[in-house]
């Protein structure tokens, strides 16, 4: 899932100085860093580093370890310029040792070419992996030695961190040192008051950023590199923290307002149990229930309703939606997608327009009087269920009486929007009950801390009938076999999705872009009708491409994971995921619930790059052996390691920017006992805990 942005923390009064005070930052910089979210000094030292490097050492050839960064210095003995798939430079460096080593390059000037004259000396850093003729690295980063050089070795580890376009990562490197001479001493940091911490291990906050920024030369890197270094844990905590303050506080004022009861006799919802074709599952039953209860209430209902793709969630809603129609109210349904909205329509459509219900449908193509049209029946009272996208929450959308929103994948939404379609109730001190929908199973750990402000349903079965996916891992050099079976599939009329983790060709990550697989599979399949879809196309190209696949006028559908979360096409019965190493199970599940949504026997071939990590195997053997997406949650709750996922921190649903909830679970007991104490004996500390980390956005927490 894409990661929301998140807020930027204040530190103190002197963390709120602009960056222009720093020598480098000129206008054309200082709006590149803006550009990036970085304004102030706090943002620089809350801007951490991805990774380090050792530069502190030289390393002999003969030495080098796959898998394992190091530092070499040696003369070129050779030089290969060549053309394969694309242009590419070989270079072989021998040091004094006799060892050699392979440098090669995928992009690369002319005037680079120059600097690896044979007998030129080089020292480089990088990654060393297999090759051809023994260990090689990919785009190293260099510097060119004269006869003479001896450069000194660093100090220290040096920092990586995240790219800001348009800034080099030197000049990162020396405005982020900048800002650390001007930190404020400890006493003026640290909230916490003294002795606290002191069970926890934990250091000072400034101490802790000088330890991750730079960090000395016998820092424990592998815990750095894991994001479990004592420094990295005492930011990851007061952020936690803050974090969990501030739902506390929310719940509390949420539950001061008014709500709309309904607690009427529930015809409506039993006349739509009758005419359903399927009978509820025992957990569809246990949440409604759940539901009707909280809805009764004069207080607002804020639940969750956690279910696996398929599970039933938008009946559940929709049962829900008929107790407040029952008794006169609106009912709004927020989906982050046209595409996913629209099936939410559809459904809704089929259920209760038999039923007398009138529905309205509110999205950013329903244009001119169309919309006019809408809108004046939403203000009116005449629609009494109201389906869209964020277009729901534009401050020109008035409701008449609203009494329940339903929100479905609410993390895909902003913040602001969220609450721009809770303060749409009836006014003054009344809002409506508000029902939030997710197919990503959480956790139990991170449901406590992730929403310790919403009350958690969990429909945890499948409807019966449903044929498991079944699941195969295959190395890349059976892609052969893969791609007849892709034909004869398209030939006896199933639907096929081939999913690329990247758009396009990347010099990190050597992932298929989907524009070359979807190129290669059309013409290697001639007779196949072959789509590309991703996340780069308009929006209308990707809805046209969408639909075409959904009425089966395109067979293949190349796609980069824009597809994960709510499209429900019943033909489909085979999904390719290619370099299945690269993702997480979170992410792995979600793509294999696009197929198995009709009645034929369905397939999901997870296509892997070989040597897998142990992470990457045990991902792999999860996937195959269940399709529960509770236990898959808490095996990636466990798994799961920064730098993983593609260097992608999946927090879930929270915009944290240091802590990772999958990583810092065992803070949580001790976070929340810190809350309690906060809460009880210094309440003026707790606020000033969440306005340093969250500011202005506490009232969103719940949003």
């Amino acid at each position: 899932m894409a990661r929301k942005a998140a807020v930027t923390p204040v530190l103190s009064p002197s963390g709120e100085a602009s960056l222009a005070m720093l020598a480098g930052v000129g206008p054309a910089v200082a709006a590149k860093l803006q550009a990036r979210g970085l304004a102030t000094l706090q943002d620089l030292w809350l801007h951490l580093p991805l990774r380090y490097e050792d530069r502190t050492r030289l390393t002999r050839i003969e030495d080098l370890r796959n898998g394992v960064p190091a530092q070499v210095e040696g003369r070129v003995v050779a030089v290969e310029r060549g053309m394969r798939y694309r242009p590419m430079l070989k270079v072989a460096v021998e040091d004094e040792g006799q060892g050699t080593l392979v440098l090669r390059f995928f992009h690369f000037r002319q005037q680079q070419v120059g600097q690896f004259a044979v007998g030129n000396r080089l020292r480089c850093f990088g990654t060393p992996k297999p090759g051809h003729l023994g260990l090689e690295i990919v785009h190293p980063s260099y510097q060119v030695l004269g006869r003479n050089d001896d450069p000194e070795l660093g100090d220290r580890l040096d920092p990586v961190y995240p790219t800001v376009e348009g800034v080099g990562p030197m000049t990162m490197r020396k405005l982020i040192g900048q800002a650390l001479d001007r930190l404020p001493e400890e006493s003026t940091l640290e909230l916490l008051p003294s002795g606290w911490l002191d069970g926890l291990g934990l250091p000072s906050l400034r101490s802790a950023l000088l330890t991750v920024h730079r960090p000395p030369p016998d820092a424990d890197l592998a815990a750095l590199a894991a994001g479990t270094h004592p420094a990295q844990r005492r930011l990851a905590m007061e952020e936690l923290l803050a974090h969990h303050l501030s739902l506390r506080r929310q719940r509390i004022a949420l539950q001061a307002h008014h709500a709309p009861p309904l607690a009427g006799p529930g015809k409506l919802a039993k006349a739509l149990l009758k005419q359903l074709p399927f009978a509820l599952t025992g957990a569809q039953a246990r949440v409604f229930k759940q539901i009707r209860e909280d809805l009764a209430r004069p207080s607002p209902m804020l639940r969750l309703v956690q279910g696996d793709v398929g599970s039933g969630k938008t009946v559940v809603a929709a049962l829900a939606a008929m107790l407040a129609v029952e008794q006169g109210k609106q009912v709004a349904l927020a989906a982050p997608t046209e595409l996913l909205a629209e099936q939410h329509l559809n459904n809704l459509r089929g259920w209760l327009e038999p039923l007398g219900v009138r529905i309205a449908w509110l999205a950013g193509k329903v244009t001119g009087k169309a919309r006019a049209k809408v809108m004046e029946q939403v203000a009116n009272g005449e629609a009494q269920v109201v389906v869209g996208t964020h277009a729901l929450m534009q401050e020109a959308v008035v409701f008449q009486d609203l009494a329940l929103a339903i929100v479905d994948e609410q993390h895909r939404f902003g913040v602001h929007q969220r609450l721009a379609l809770r303060d749409k109730g009836a006014g003054g001190n009344s809002v409506p009950h508000q029902l939030v929908m997710t197919a990503t199973p959480i956790p139990r750990t991170l449901a406590m801390s992730e929403y310790a402000d919403l009350d958690v349903s969990a429909i945890d079965e499948l409807p019966p009938g449903r044929t498991p996916v079944q699941t195969v891992a295959l190395n890349n050099d059976r892609r052969p076999e893969l791609i007849e079976r892709i034909a004869l599939a398209c030939q006896e009329g199933r639907q096929v999705y081939w999913v690329c983790t990247l758009i396009e060709e990347s010099e990190e990550l050597d992932a298929t872009p989907a524009q070359a697989t979807y190129e290669s599979l059309q013409a290697l399949l001639p007779g196949v009708r072959v789509g590309l879809v991703h996340g780069r196309l308009k929006a209308a190209e990707k809805l046209a491409t969408m639909v075409a696949f959904k009425a089966g006028d395109i067979d293949l559908l190349v796609a980069t994971t824009v597809i994960e979360v709510g499209v429900d096409v019943p033909n489909a019965s085979l999904m390719v995921i290619e370099n299945a190493e690269r993702l997480g199970l979170a992410q792995l599940h979600q793509l294999r619930g696009r197929v198995g949504r009709g009645s034929a026997v369905s397939r999901c071939v997870l296509l892997y790059q070989a040597p897998l990590s142990q992470m990457a195997r045990e991902r792999l053997q999860t996937m195959r052996e269940t399709n529960d997406g509770f236990v898959i949650a808490e095996k990636d709750l466990e798994l799961r390691g920064p730098g993983e996922l593609l260097g992608t921190r999946q927090t879930g649903l929270a915009g944290f920017r240091i802590a990772d909830l999958a990583r810092d679970a065992g803070l949580l007991p001790g976070v929340h006992d810190l809350a309690e104490r906060l809460l009880a004996q210094q309440p003026a500390l707790a606020d000033r805990v969440v306005q340093r980390w969250i500011g202005t956005a506490v009232r969103y927490a719940s949003a």
